[in-house]
């Protein structure tokens, strides 16, 4: 199980922070642990804190008033998301997850905008954050209407991996068939069949629970 210093060591934007400024973020930083399934938060809630995944695996989906759900993301350990709300100063417009036990980490607002008025660092990072988000969502739903579903998944895999959002190098992620299936708009038994194709196409390498990248590039591409 990570801890909350384990993911500040890990994140990019504390690398460039005086002491004194990350131990002043760090103390403010509130830590909570959510069982699979929980909601941390709900569409309508306020946005009172930037969110980092310590542990676990979370998902950003929205439910239509007929209850159809459609995901925008799953964010894996070492990840930090929201600040698009927090900066915007508006509720959330989606539900976030949790799909397996997480722990979550929570800056509040008035530490992350302290931030943002004291560390160019802390905003060169948000840039390229927000940057690599838009073309993480502009993608999916190019991917979305253009890609077979073996591609999608693939795509979705990929995605887990981006080197500034998740900036993890373990290859492994524990994700199950149905948690994938969240994230690329497919069936169970769908990812399933996808999973066979990429493995044979020596992509991947699947286990009970746990998927190995062995070629990220080729997980980009795949489809294409």
């Amino acid at each position: 199980m990570r801890t909350l210093d384990d993911m500040l060591a890990l994140s990019s934007w504390t690398r460039e922070l005086p002491t004194e400024q990350l131990n002043r973020v760090r103390t403010a930083i509130a830590v909570r642990k959510f069982e699979a399934g929980a909601c941390i938060c709900r569409k309508g809630d306020p946005a009172s804190a930037w969110l980092g995944v310590i542990d676990g695996l979370v998902k950003i989906h929205s439910l239509s008033p007929a209850g159809k759900s459609v995901t925008f993301a799953g964010i894996p350990a070492g990840g930090w998301f929201a600040e698009g709300t927090v900066l915007r100063g508006l509720p959330f417009k989606y539900d976030i997850v949790a799909l397996r036990d997480s722990c979550i980490a929570f800056m509040p607002e008035a530490s992350f905008r302290w931030l943002l008025d004291t560390s160019i660092p802390f905003n060169r990072f948000l840039l390229k954050q927000l940057n690599e988000r838009l073309g993480q969502f502009i993608g999916m739903v190019e991917h979305d209407r253009l890609l077979e579903p073996d591609a999608r998944v693939a795509r979705a895999l990929a995605a887990l991996f981006n080197p500034h959002l998740y900036p993890d190098s373990d290859p492994h992620i524990q994700i199950s068939q149905e948690e994938l299936g969240y994230l690329a708009g497919a069936s169970r038994q769908r990812v399933n069949r996808a999973l066979q194709v990429l493995g044979k196409a020596g992509l991947i390498k699947v286990d009970y629970g746990l998927v190995t990248v062995l070629d990220l590039n080729g997980l980009q591409k795949f489809g294409v």
